[in-house]
């Protein structure tokens, strides 16, 4: 089974990307199921279900989305096999900026949108700066100009990775997207795997429930601002 894995920051097109490209899957007559892995709450299932695929949905709530996301690999690549499906798509929050899902083996794509500014790829961090693919979108909204200086600053933070614009409303450049996908290899297990990069350090006492301010208050993983020399 290709597991494949897409991140990218909110509203950045994600889920509108991989319905086009699962229609593309779907006409090869391949078995596709999808999941997504949220915060608080969803309703990108809903447009995964119009596809008439198996969808699961995952809410971390009052944990990290990465840390649940990395928690719940295992468990989703069985619900996977369970439906004998060929491709996987899970689709990740990542609304740190900080966050690491690319895992070895594992096909990662990145969805980032011309509208946040060409200074957002610098910010993103181990989402982008790892990731085998990068998806623009949105980008039929900005001028030529804007579309080239933000490629360059993806290209930038990720020299690697193959970059594609996909229009989320029409489905332009899914097909490519859609190829890539079926060239990367199917893994046999997900147990074993490595993420590419280390998660962002957390348990503090904010993360066990304090809700009081104060540094005797505070317990664990702790960082304090530097102010330099009064």
């Amino acid at each position: 089974m290709r597991f494949i894995i897409v991140s990218g920051p909110p509203s950045a097109g994600k889920t509108a990307v991989m319905v086009h490209t699962i229609k593309h899957l779907l006409k090869d007559g391949l078995k596709v199921v999808a999941c997504k892995i949220d915060c608080l709450k969803t309703s990108d299932d809903e447009y995964y279900h119009t596809l008439g695929i198996p969808v699961a949905v995952g809410l971390s709530e009052y944990l990290c989305p990465d840390h649940f996301f990395a928690a719940n690999l295992e468990e989703i690549y069985a619900w996977g096999i369970n439906h004998e499906a060929e491709v996987l798509i899970l689709e990740t929050a990542g609304l740190c900026h900080r966050c690491a899902p690319a895992v070895q083996g594992c096909l990662s794509i990145c969805v980032i949108d011309n509208l946040s500014g060409i200074d957002t790829p610098q910010k993103i961090g181990p989402m982008l700066s790892t990731a085998d693919i990068v998806v623009i979108s949105k980008g039929d909204i900005v001028s030529q100009a804007e579309r080239e200086v933000f490629r360059q600053r993806v290209e930038m933070v990720n020299p690697d990775a193959a970059v594609l614009t996909v229009n989320g409303l029409n489905g332009q450049g899914s097909l490519k997207l859609k190829k890539i996908i079926m060239d990367s290899t199917p893994i046999s297990e997900i147990e074993g795997k490595e993420l590419r990069c280390s998660m962002p350090a957390a348990i503090c006492s904010y993360c066990t429930g304090e809700t009081m301010i104060g540094s005797k208050y505070q317990m664990g993983n702790v960082k304090k601002v530097s102010f330099g020399k009064v």
